[in-house]
């Protein structure tokens, strides 16, 4: 057997990034959470700071401009923004989930255009594909685009888009061919200035409040017909294809935020006295951190995990990327409800920043498909026999 010091570890590139982008959060990000959350504001610091270190959508590639990172390292961008503030993680992210249908499927005209732009920081990328009577059940949908001439013209609603109305560009799936179910659903880049192109109100939401959750309406919108992100009828079959990869993304976040809270109450369990002694003593107290933290860290490999089989295209990508965002998003919701208990009746305040972080963890077990959902994708992979090698 050969001798490894580096066995199973994060490669020392990686490592480098998740160092600059933690000093990064702690100057620039990190300060202005509390604010941005009270004041339910876009993270304007966040994002000025993420773009100028080119940390905003870390995933283009480089022959369009872009950083070129890896799936890991994206991971790594997103897991150590979330420690600090969840509604600035979703810059990078929601970048990624907007943008890779492109990268995915588009045309290299269309990649220059739009990957390139969004890697000059021209504008972010959102990602319209839930409607209000479709939301797991995507393919309800009732947009519609209709050929005319050179153009499509687009008409529907899109409910519950991240960064709406801050985001320059969307890619919008809707319905070509009603009569043909997924083969006749396509996918399109439509952007903010289009005519036709309006926002709803903000939503007003229990956490992520600096990230603007809003109904896109598209009204009469023409676009020319090359801005269609690969062939007619292809659209749903990217769609899925992209939440495989970015699902990762949301688990990346999860055990951010699950790591945020656990620091925390690690520190003020060392602090707070009680009975004449840190409430750290206390053995009660100390299984449930015990608890928290091997969890966190069983979320995290399996995070890397499927962010290493997102890379590479593997087979069971789909089983890993539900099977991450499912677990690493229940692990969240776990242990930042466990924070607020550390901190007792000064968790429950917001002067302190775990009951963000409680409220800001809910929706990674909402978004980009329920964890009832994932259990379902899970359950249709191991049953055809799509399982790892391990």
């Amino acid at each position: 057997m050969s001798e490894t010091t580096d066995l199973y570890a994060l490669p020392e590139e990686h490592r480098a990034i998740r160092g600059a982008v933690r000093d990064l959060v702690e100057a620039k990000v990190a300060p202005y959470a509390a604010a941005v959350d009270e004041e339910a504001r876009f993270p304007h610091e966040a994002a000025a700071a993420l773009q100028a270190a080119d940390f905003h959508a870390p995933h283009v590639p480089e022959e369009f401009g872009g950083a070129g990172a890896d799936a890991l390292a994206t991971v790594l961008v997103i897991e150590e923004i979330a420690r600090a503030c969840v509604s600035s993680s979703l810059i990078p992210a929601v970048n990624k989930l907007g943008s890779l249908p492109v990268q995915i499927a588009g045309s290299q005209e269309l990649k220059a255009t739009y990957l390139g732009a969004l890697a000059r920081g021209e504008g972010g990328f959102s990602y319209c594909l839930s409607e209000p009577e479709a939301g797991s059940d995507a393919l309800s949908m009732k947009t519609r685009a209709v050929r005319d001439g050179d153009h499509w013209v687009l008409n529907g609603t899109k409910r519950w888009i991240t960064n709406a109305g801050e985001s320059e560009y969307y890619t919008v799936i809707a319905v070509t061919d009603p009569e043909k179910r997924s083969k006749g659903i396509s996918a399109f880049v439509v952007e903010k200035s289009d005519e036709g192109v309006s926002f709803g109100a903000p939503e007003k939401k229990l956490g992520i409040k600096g990230s603007p959750t809003r109904e896109v309406y598209l009204d009469n919108v023409r676009i020319p017909a090359d801005r269609m992100i690969g062939e007619e009828g292809t659209g749903f079959e990217t769609a899925m294809k992209t939440l495989d990869h970015t699902r990762v993304t949301i688990a990346a976040q999860a055990v951010g935020v699950a790591q945020g809270a656990l620091d925390y109450a690690l520190e003020y369990a060392q602090e707070r006295q009680q009975f004449g002694k840190n409430i750290a003593d206390f053995q009660g107290l100390q299984f449930m951190l015990a608890d928290m933290g091997m969890k966190v860290e069983a979320a995290r490999q399996m995070t890397y995990a499927a962010a290493g089989r997102s890379e590479r295209g593997d087979s069971d990508l789909t089983f890993f990327g539900a099977a991450a965002k499912c677990f690493a998003s229940d692990v969240a919701m776990e242990v930042t409800v466990n924070a607020v208990q550390v901190l007792g009746g000064y968790g429950f305040t917001r002067d302190y920043p775990v009951e963000r972080m409680m409220r800001d963890a809910k929706i990674t077990q909402i978004y980009e498909g329920t964890n009832q959902v994932q259990r379902i994708v899970m359950a249709r992979q191991l049953l055809a026999g799509v399982q790892s090698e391990l």
